[in-house]
C-alpha cells in the first residue's frame, strides 16, 4: 500500500480524499494556488505545495507542477479528484512514465472514452444500447439536415469533445438543424478547439441515470447500482439520488451489465461511471463514460456501504476487489443537494466573498456534509461555485426527502448568497416528491427564473408565530437583566401586531396574542388559531430547533435592528413586532423609495471586469454588448436593455466589482 499520496485538486473533493487516506494510514500532500493558501484542504493535509497563481490554467492544470510536487515530497501516487486533470490522458501517461501511480483508470481507457464519437463506436462493439444516429463527423449544415431527416426529428446536434452543455443543440425542423449545426460547430471550436459535430436521436421525456462501476487490474468489474441525476439546470446536475425512483430491477440489471461490458472492453481499472439517457418507456441508451470519480459518488456510498475513494486507492495499489457482484446490496435511499454560491433570485448569478457565518447541519442520523470551506473563509472568483454537498440517507425515499428538508433548514450560510432556497423549493415540489420528472423539470417549472413566490410554505402562519415567540423571549431577557423595582415591574402584555415587510412599503399587519406557559411554551394566537411553540435557543444564535403544536422544526432567526429575519423551508420573511398603536402610526408613515438607478449599468454579481466594450459619447442599441464580467470560471456578458448614449465610465478594466456597483452611466 502507498505511504504517501498527492491530491491534484482543491476544495471539497481534496478534503474528501484526505479523509479516506487518513483512515487508511496514508500521508497526504495537498497542492494549492496562491488564492488557496488558507484553504481547508491545505490545513487538513500532512504537507502542502504551492503550484502557482490563482488561475487554474497556471496552477491546477499544469501537469509539470503537479509532477514536480510529487518528486519534491516523495508522493508515490496521485489522486486527481474530479475536474482539472482527472480525465486527462496525457497527464495519466506522464505520471506512469515518471513512475508515479495514477489513482484512476489507465491512460488508454481515458483516451477510449474521452471522445464521444469513438466511445459510441466502442459501445456498439460491446453490444451496449446506443441512441440511433450518425456517428461520423459531419462536414456541412446541408449534410446535417439530410441526416436529421433520416433519423427523424427531434434530433440532438452535439460536439464530439463537448461537455457541460457546451456544443449542444436540439433541432425539431430542417431550419433548426441547419442553424444548430453551424452554431454548435463554432461553439465547439471556441470552447474545446475541436469542431467535430455529430447527430443522434433526441429521446423525449428523458431521464439521466448513471451506473457506478469499480474495476481492478485482475479482470474484475462490478456495478454498484445506479444514480438518478435528472434534476438539472442548464445541463448541470442539481440533485442526485440513489437508487432511481423510475427503474425496476430488470432494467437496473440490464443497464448494470451493459455498463460492465463497456468497461471490460476498454480494460477499465478504478471507479468510473457510465451515463445513460432513459426514455419514458424505460428504453435506455449509452450517453458517455466518465473516467473519474463523480461529484455525486456519496449517494452510492450511502446505499452500498462502500468507500469509493478507498476502493480506488486499493485498486491502484494492485489489490483485487474484495467482493463480487452478488455481494452488492441496495440499502435504503440517499440524496445529495449541491450547495452553491449563487443567487437563485438573480438568475443564479455567482456570488463570491467571505463566509461570515458557516454552520452546516450536524453530521448524524444519516446526514453527511462534504465541504472544503469554513467560517471566515473566502469563496473565490477563480473556481467553481460549490460550497458543499449535503447528503442524506434514509430507509425510504420519503424519509430521505424529509431528512433533506430538515438539513436544508439547518444549513446556515451568510456573507454570500446560496441556492438553499431553490433546493428547498425542489424538495417540496409535488412532481419531485412523486418521482415523476425528467431532465426538463427545472426548465419547465421555472421557465421564467426563480422567484420568492416559487417557494411555497405549507403554513405561513408559522413564520409569523415564530417571530412573535422569539420577540417574547427577547422581551423577557431584557426585563430580566434591566432590574425591576417591586411594585413597578414592566408588564410585557399580550396583544401585538407582527408587521411583515413588503415591497414598496406595502407591509402586512398581522394581529397576534402572545402568552407564556410552563417550560417557556409560547402560545401565539393568529386570527383565532392557536399555535403552541417551544424551542431550545440561545441569544445570538441563528439556528433554532423546537416544536410547534408537537411537531419538530428547525428554522433560522436573526435580529437585525428592530426587524427579525426568519427562514424556514426555503421561505423567508422580515418582520417586527409592535404595539397596536405603533403599528397604526406606521401605516401613515411616508415610504422613501430607493434611488432611481435606471441610468446606470450595475454589476449583477461580484467579479472581475474583464472588458468594457463602449466609450463615453457612444450611442448603443438594445442588445449591444457593454461589458464582460468574469466570475467562477464563467464569462458573463452585459448588454444594453434600452437604447441610449454612454455618459461616463465609472469602473476600469481589471477592477474587482461588488454586487450592484455602477460600471457606467447613460445620459
Amino acid at each position: 500500500m502507498f505511504k504517501k499520496i498527492l491530491i491534484a485538486n482543491r476544495g471539497e473533493i481534496a478534503c474528501r480524499v484526505i479523509k479516506t487516506a487518513r483512515k487508511m494510514g496514508i500521508q497526504t500532500v495537498a497542492v494549492y494556488s496562491e488564492a488557496d493558501v488558507d484553504s481547508r484542504h491545505v490545513e487538513l493535509a500532512d504537507e502542502a505545495v504551492c503550484i502557482g497563481p490563482p488561475p487554474s490554467k497556471e496552477s491546477y492544470l499544469v501537469a509539470d507542477r503537479i509532477i514536480a510536487a510529487c518528486k519534491e515530497t516523495g508522493a508515490e501516487a496521485v489522486h486527481p479528484g474530479y475536474g482539472f486533470l482527472s480525465e486527462n490522458e496525457a497527464f495519466a501517461r506522464r505520471l506512469e512514465e515518471e513512475g508515479i501511480v495514477f489513482i484512476g483508470p489507465k491512460h488508454y481507457s481515458i483516451a477510449a472514452m474521452g471522445d464521444k464519437i469513438a466511445s459510441k463506436k466502442l459501445a456498439l462493439e460491446a453490444k451496449v444500447n446506443t441512441i440511433p444516429g450518425f456517428n461520423e463527423a459531419i462536414d456541412t449544415p446541408e449534410q446535417a439536415v439530410e441526416i436529421a431527416k433520416k433519423i427523424g426529428y427531434p434530433v440532438m446536434i452535439k460536439a464530439s469533445a463537448g461537455g457541460g452543455g457546451k456544443g449542444l443543440r436540439v433541432a425539431f425542423s430542417d431550419r433548426e438543424a441547419h442553424e444548430g449545426f453551424s452554431s454548435c460547430r463554432t461553439e465547439a471550436k471556441n470552447a474545446f478547439g475541436d469542431d467535430r459535430v455529430f447527430i443522434e436521436k433526441y429521446v423525449e421525456e428523458p431521464r439521466h441515470i448513471e451506473i457506478q462501476l469499480i474495476g481492478d487490474a485482475h479482470g474484475n468489474c462490478i456495478y454498484l447500482q445506479e444514480r438518478e441525476c435528472s434534476i438539472q439546470r442548464r445541463h448541470q446536475k442539481v440533485i442526485e439520488e440513489a437508487p432511481s425512483p423510475f427503474l425496476d430491477e430488470k432494467t437496473r440489471k440490464a443497464m448494470g451489465e451493459q455498463a460492465v461490458a463497456l468497461a471490460k472492453a476498454v480494460k477499465y481499472q478504478s471507479a468510473g461511471t457510465v451515463e445513460f439517457v432513459v426514455g419514458k418507456d424505460k428504453s435506455f441508451y449509452f450517453l458517455e463514460m466518465n473516467t473519474r470519480l463523480q461529484v455525486e459518488h456519496p449517494v452510492t456510498e450511502c446505499i452500498t456501504g462502500l468507500d469509493l475513494v478507498e476502493l480506488m486507492i486499493r485498486v491502484a495499489a494492485g489489490e483485487k476487489l474484495p467482493f463480487a457482484q452478488k455481494d452488492v446490496k441496495l440499502n435504503g435511499w440517499a440524496m445529495e443537494c449541491r450547495i452553491n454560491a449563487e443567487d437563485p433570485f438573480r438568475n443564479f448569478l455567482p456570488s463570491t466573498g467571505r463566509l461570515t457565518r458557516y454552520l452546516p447541519p450536524a453530521e448524524a442520523d444519516g446526514v453527511r456534509v462534504d465541504t472544503g470551506v469554513y467560517e471566515g473563509g473566502e469563496i473565490s472568483m477563480y473556481y467553481d461555485s460549490m460550497i458543499a454537498k449535503l447528503i442524506v440517507h434514509g430507509a425510504s425515499r420519503d424519509q430521505a426527502i424529509a431528512k433533506m428538508r430538515a438539513a436544508l433548514n439547518a444549513f446556515v450560510i451568510r456573507g454570500v448568497s446560496s441556492n438553499i432556497a431553490f433546493q428547498s423549493a425542489l424538495m417540496q415540489h409535488p412532481r419531485f416528491q412523486s418521482g415523476n420528472f425528467n431532465t426538463g423539470f427545472i426548465a419547465e417549472h421555472y421557465a421564467h427564473g426563480f422567484r420568492a413566490e416559487d417557494v411555497p410554505h405549507d403554513d405561513p402562519d408559522f413564520l409569523v408565530a415564530l417571530v412573535g415567540a422569539v420577540y417574547r423571549r427577547y422581551r423577557e431577557r431584557a426585563i430580566g437583566i434591566s432590574g425591576q423595582l417591586a411594585g413597578h415591574n414592566v408588564v410585557i402584555g399580550s396583544d401585538f401586531v407582527v408587521v411583515v415587510r413588503g415591497e414598496g412599503g406595502e407591509h402586512r399587519h398581522v394581529p397576534v396574542s402572545l402568552a407564556v406557559g410552563e417550560g417557556g411554551l409560547v402560545t401565539v394566537v393568529i386570527d383565532g388559531r392557536s399555535l403552541a411553540i417551544n424551542f431550545d435557543w440561545h441569544f445570538g444564535s441563528i439556528r433554532i430547533h423546537g416544536q410547534c403544536d408537537g411537531r419538530d422544526f428547525t428554522a433560522q432567526v436573526e435580529r437585525q435592528g428592530l426587524w427579525y429575519h426568519v427562514v424556514h423551508n426555503g421561505r423567508s420573511i422580515e418582520a417586527q413586532v409592535m404595539r397596536t398603536r405603533a403599528a397604526e402610526l406606521l401605516r401613515v408613515m411616508p415610504f422613501k423609495a430607493p434611488a432611481d438607478m435606471s441610468k446606470f449599468l450595475l454589476s449583477p454579481m461580484p467579479g472581475l471586469l474583464a472588458d468594457i466594450a463602449v466609450q463615453p459619447g457612444q450611442k448603443v442599441e438594445v442588445g449591444e454588448r457593454l461589458a464582460v464580467i468574469e466570475a467562477m470560471k464563467m464569462e458573463n456578458i452585459l448588454v444594453a436593455t434600452q437604447a441610449g448614449t454612454v455618459a461616463e465610465l465609472l469602473a476600469t478594466k481589471g477592477e474587482s466589482l461588488a454586487v450592484d456597483q455602477p460600471i457606467l452611466s447613460f445620459t
